[in-house]
């Protein structure tokens, strides 16, 4: 007769952990895995200060700094949204229990399976081809238009904060900030598509599915409302300046990363 198992006193375990050495950390249990979140500061002034500028100097909404003050209240903000999302049917973590400077999740892989980051999971893919990437990116993007229809968005849609479950269900982590509460949501659904863009493209790009890609892109840009594809071409226009840079690796990742957004983006002109 197999032995039942010992139910863990999830609040208990909590205050057993309120001090760990870092503000996130992992937690191995017999029969599942456990994350640990506390309080830590939130992103520098200075971050802010660039992001606003360039977001004035070129006259983009979608580029304004989202507030993460850091401390309780970025972890009461993650609470609330991850919870939001859980209850609308969408895949997150589930919040086990918390305090005001903490709380403990679920890991969203299974006891003894990794749950891979989409970042991860995608280029993992590139040397099987362009059809096994794309499959993956568009898992990504259904993800993204599933949150929207309803009525969330992202803080920040890029595929390292999202993940590949092990049924194939595409997860999201990392909600410490609450772009709705500070931005129109046209501009803050655009934001998603955007973020999903840079952190996506030069993977289609190094498989050979741009072109493939650039086809569902259309197609997922023609579903948002109308106000976010004005936000979304309003933005594309003024980054077009990207396209003269030269497409060379000797500027490094990011640039090539820019390039391959670009291009994806450019697509839906």
């Amino acid at each position: 007769m197999q032995k039942a198992q010992t139910a863990i006193n999830y609040e208990a375990f909590l205050r057993e952990h309120l001090n760990q050495p870092h503000s996130i950390m992992r937690y191995e249990l017999a029969h599942e895995t456990l994350w640990v979140k506390c309080a830590s500061k939130g992103n520098p002034a200075l971050n802010y200060w660039l992001l606003s500028t360039l977001a004035k100097l070129f006259s983009a909404a979608v580029l304004q700094p989202v507030p993460n003050p850091g401390g309780a209240e970025s972890i009461q903000t993650e609470v609330r949204r991850l919870r939001n999302f859980k209850a609308k049917g969408l895949r997150v973590p589930e919040v086990l229990a918390t305090t005001e400077q903490a709380f403990v999740m679920r890991h969203l892989g299974r006891p003894g399976e990794e749950a891979p980051s989409l970042s991860n999971a995608i280029e993992d893919a590139i040397p099987q081809g362009s059809a096994a990437t794309l499959t993956l990116w568009r898992q990504g993007l259904d993800a993204i238009h599933g949150a929207h229809t309803k009525g969330e968005v992202l803080s920040q849609a890029v595929a390292r904060n999202m993940v590949v479950c092990a049924d194939g269900v595409i997860g999201f982590i990392d909600f410490e900030d609450d772009p709705a509460a500070h931005l129109p949501r046209a501009v803050c659904m655009a934001r998603d598509a955007l973020n999903y863009a840079q952190s996506t493209a030069l993977f289609l790009q190094q498989a050979g599915a741009m072109e493939e890609a650039q086809k569902h892109w259309l197609a997922f840009i023609q579903q948002l409302p109308a106000d976010a594809q004005q936000v979304l071409a309003r933005t594309v226009s003024k980054l077009s300046w990207v396209r003269f840079l030269p497409r060379s690796k000797r500027l490094g990742r990011d640039t090539l990363r820019v390039l391959a957004a670009y291009d994806l983006l450019a697509s839906t002109r």
